[in-house]
C-alpha cells in the first residue's frame, strides 16, 4: 500500500477520532480541525521516510495533540498553562459516571454533537464536518444550499457551543431520545454521500455508505424499540444491497431498470424487508418507513416493469407530509410519471423550484424522450449534465444526449421502464 493511499485510509477511518479528541481536551472545535489538517499533513510528510506506524490513528492523534500543544503555548500564557496539563492526559472517553450505554466510539461522537441546545440542522452539519470528515461544500451540497451559507451556519454553530458552554459529552440513557432524530439525520446524510457522492469523479464511496450502515446497526442494537431506527437501518439495506450494480466496469452510472438484479445481495433485501415489517408493526409511521417502504417497492421486484410505481408514488404523497421538500416532490413526479404516463409526471414538474438540482431538468429530459419529443429532451439532458456533480452522472447524461440525437422522434417507452438516473434515498 501506497503512502498516499495508507494517508487516505486513515483519514476515512481516523478523522472523526481524532477531532473529537482535540475537542473533548481543548474545548475548541477550529483549532481541533486545523490541529487534524496539520498532522495528516505531516504523516504525508514523513511517512514515506520512516514507514506508516502500526497504529495510525494513534500516530495522527499524537501529532495533532503535539500541535494543539503548541499552538496553545504560543497563543497564550495563562490560560495555556492549564490547557497544557490537560492536553499532557487524555481521559477516558467513557467516565465512571457514563450510563449511556453507547460503546461504539463513533456513535458516541455523534451523540455528543447532537446536542439538543442546537438547531437540528446545526447538529446534523457539525457532525457530518466533524466525524465524518465531509467538506463544507459536501454538506452544502446535502442540503442544497449554496457553500457560502452553510459555511456562515458552521461558523455560528461553533461560536454557540463556546459561548453557551456546552459541554462536549455523551448525555445519560434516558436522555438519547431526545438526540436520536439528530443522529438519524446524520447517519441518513452519511449513507447518501456514500450512494451517490456529491461531488467528484466516482459515483459511489462504497466505504462511507457501509460505515453509515454498521452504524445503524449498532443504534438498532441500542434503541431496538425505535421503529425509525429501524426504518433507516432497512432502508440502507435495500439500497445498499444494489452496490455491486449501480455502476459498471468503467464507473459509468448503470440505471435501475438495467441492474442485473440477480447480482443484487438478497440477503440484505431479506433483513431490510424484515426490518420494515417489525418496524411497521409498531404502527409509529415516520419518514425512514415510508423511505424504506419505496425501497422495497423497488428491491422485491422481480423486473423493471413489475414495479409498483403506483404504490410508490402513493407513499411519497405520505412521505411529503413528514419531508414537504421539493426534492421528495420531484420524486413523486417521478413515480406518477411511471404510473399515469410522462404527460402527468410533467405537469407536475412544471410547479417544481430546484434551480441548480440536476435530477430536475433530469426527469424532465426523459419525459419528454418518452414522448418522441427528442430535441427538446436533448436540450434538457444538456443542462442537466451541465449542472451533474459527479463525472459518472455528466458521462451517462452525455450519451443521453447522443441517444436521443441519433433517433430523433425516439418511441415512447412502457410504463415501468425510465432511464432517469437514480434518486438519491
Amino acid at each position: 500500500m501506497g503512502v498516499e493511499t495508507a494517508v487516505a485510509e486513515a483519514f476515512r477511518e481516523e478523522w472523526g477520532q481524532v477531532v473529537a479528541t482535540l475537542i473533548r481536551i481543548t474545548g475548541d472545535w477550529d483549532l481541533a480541525e486545523e490541529c487534524a489538517q496539520d498532522a495528516f499533513a505531516l504523516a504525508l510528510r514523513t511517512w514515506p521516510r520512516d514507514g506508516v506506524p502500526d497504529r495510525p490513528g494513534a500516530w495522527l492523534t499524537t501529532a495533532a495533540r503535539n500541535r494543539a500543544t503548541d499552538r496553545l503555548r504560543r497563543d497564550t500564557v495563562g490560560a495555556a498553562k492549564l490547557r497544557e496539563a490537560a492536553l499532557m492526559h487524555v481521559p477516558d472517553e467513557r467516565g465512571p459516571d457514563d450510563d449511556s450505554g453507547v460503546t461504539d466510539d463513533r456513535l458516541r461522537l455523534i451523540f455528543t454533537c447532537c446536542h439538543p441546545a442546537l438547531a437540528t440542522e446545526a447538529q446534523v452539519a457539525l457532525a457530518l464536518r466533524t466525524l465524518a470528515g465531509l467538506s463544507t461544500a459536501e454538506i452544502a451540497r446535502a442540503f442544497l444550499v449554496p457553500e457560502a451559507t452553510m459555511s456562515q451556519r458552521l461558523v455560528r454553530v461553533k461560536r454557540k457551543i463556546k459561548g453557551a458552554g456546552i459541554p462536549y459529552r455523551v448525555p445519560p440513557a434516558h436522555l438519547l431520545p431526545e438526540r436520536t432524530a439528530a443522529v438519524l439525520g446524520v447517519l441518513y446524510l452519511t449513507f447518501n454521500e456514500g450512494y451517490s457522492a456529491s461531488a467528484g469523479p466516482d459515483l459511489l464511496r462504497p466505504d462511507l455508505a457501509a460505515e453509515a450502515v454498521r452504524l445503524a446497526r449498532v443504534l438498532a442494537r441500542l434503541m431496538p424499540d425505535e421503529p425509525e431506527v429501524l426504518g433507516l437501518l432497512a432502508l440502507m439495506l435495500l439500497q445498499h444491497a444494489r452496490r455491486a450494480t449501480r455502476t459498471g466496469a468503467d464507473g459509468e452510472l448503470v440505471p435501475l431498470e438495467d441492474q442485473d438484479r440477480a447480482r443484487w445481495d438478497a440477503g440484505e433485501i431479506a433483513e431490510g424487508t424484515q426490518l420494515l415489517e417489525t418496524a411497521l408493526r409498531r404502527r409509529r409511521p415516520g419518514p425512514y418507513q415510508i423511505q424504506a417502504a419505496i425501497a422495497a417497492c423497488h428491491a422485491t421486484a422481480a423486473r423493471p416493469a413489475d414495479t409498483d410505481w403506483a404504490q410508490i408514488a402513493g407513499l411519497y404523497g405520505e412521505l411529503r407530509k413528514f419531508v414537504p421538500s421539493a426534492v421528495v416532490e420531484l420524486n413523486r413526479a417521478v413515480a406518477v410519471g411511471m404510473a399515469d404516463g410522462p404527460v402527468a409526471g410533467l405537469a407536475l414538474l412544471d410547479e417544481l423550484d430546484l434551480a441548480g438540482y440536476h435530477l430536475l431538468p433530469a426527469t424532465r429530459a426523459d419525459f419528454l424522450r418518452r414522448l418522441g419529443r427528442t430535441a427538446e429532451a436533448a436540450q434538457w439532458y444538456a443542462v442537466a449534465r451541465d449542472l451533474a456533480p459527479t463525472d459518472a452522472e455528466r458521462a451517462y447524461l452525455t450519451r443521453r444526449i447522443s441517444e436521443v440525437v441519433s433517433v430523433p422522434g425516439a418511441p415512447v417507452r412502457r410504463s415501468g421502464e425510465t432511464r432517469t438516473p437514480e434518486e438519491r434515498p
